[in-house]
């Protein structure tokens, strides 16, 4: 009888703390270890704690406790560090499998495939579609790739945090790849949907309406993005953190520009929708959602950058 593996969990922002808490509640309904995890701010871990996961004081100590290691990070440096750091520890690697949920250049999840497998580990690149609440309710869409066996390893535990897995095979720039298509698709239908909006509110046929519309022709998904304008969640309180970051957005929508330069095509609605949000980012600060670009659509056509149910200024 093979020993139940130890699963770790680095990186308890707004998307992986509900992650990790249903992994936690699932390890619990099996009777095996508990899931380890750390954090950049440990406290953030304190439901985690509650449920029965226990706190290491580092990355390097998880790397040690984990048979399975899950991240999810900000953006391609701290991931390459979290490698640096694997890599530095005085712990075999061998047979261990790091699983990143995170969006990241393909290059960089290509690197950190390299990196490890030369120390005998296994990493897949599982970076995941869904906003903070869909990660919460266990029902996100993982893009996965990397070795077979490893993939096969993680399925159960990744079933519970996900409705969904799109398999891409072994190479792990693929996974990496349909993450930043899907956001082509995310950001292009938000800066359509803001645009729409704008001329919804100047020509007076009014938010409510056009809202209800998307919602009865277009469904569910379309209509939650442009609730995020029309609740003024684009701009949410400051003590509030965005559901997706517009500094994460545009870190994406980056790595899409330059993917789409690097192979002589273009994305001008992602061009507009990037300078747009950084624009907005300019304006506002950092604690906004992606579909402050919004509030920059707004301001072309005269209106305030705020609205009356965002916050009114910083």
């Amino acid at each position: 009888m093979t020993s139940p593996l130890h699963m770790g969990w680095f990186g308890l922002g707004s998307m992986g703390l509900g992650m990790a808490m249903n992994l936690q509640r699932h390890l619990a309904t099996q009777g095996g270890p508990p899931l380890h995890y750390s954090n950049r701010s440990l406290e953030k871990g304190q439901p985690l704690q509650e449920a029965g996961a226990v706190p290491e004081k580092d990355f390097a100590s998880l790397v040690r406790q984990s048979d399975v290691l899950y991240t999810m990070i900000s953006n391609d440096e701290v991931l390459l560090d979290l490698v640096d750091q694997a890599l530095s520890t005085d712990v075999s690697l061998e047979g261990k499998i790091f699983v990143d949920t995170s969006t990241v250049h393909p290059d960089t999840s290509a690197l950190a495939a390299q990196r490890l497998g030369e120390r005998g580990a296994a990493f897949i690149a599982s970076p995941v579609f869904g906003a903070s609440r869909v990660a919460a309710a266990g029902k996100l869409i993982f893009a996965m790739a990397g070795p077979a066996a490893a993939l096969q390893t993680v399925r159960p535990q990744v079933d519970v945090m996900g409705r969904a897995i799109i398999d891409l095979g072994e190479d792990v720039r693929k996974s990496s790849l349909l993450k930043i298509t899907g956001n082509i698709l995310v950001i292009s239908f938000m800066e359509v949907i803001s645009e729409a909006q704008v001329f919804a509110e100047v020509t007076g046929i009014g938010s409510q309406q056009l809202e209800e519309f998307i919602g009865n022709m277009f469904g569910p998904v379309l209509e939650s993005y442009s609730h995020r304008i029309t609740s003024g969640a684009y701009a949410p309180p400051l003590e509030t953190p965005p559901g997706f970051a517009a500094a994460l957005a545009c870190k994406d929508m980056k790595h899409a520009l330059s993917l789409a330069a690097e192979h002589h095509t273009r994305l001008p609605t992602v061009e507009i929708a990037s300078s747009r949000l950084n624009a907005a980012r300019d304006y506002a600060g950092e604690n906004l959602d992606s579909a402050a670009l919004y509030g920059i659509a707004r301001q072309e056509t005269g209106l305030p950058f705020w609205t009356a149910n965002s916050r009114q200024g910083n």
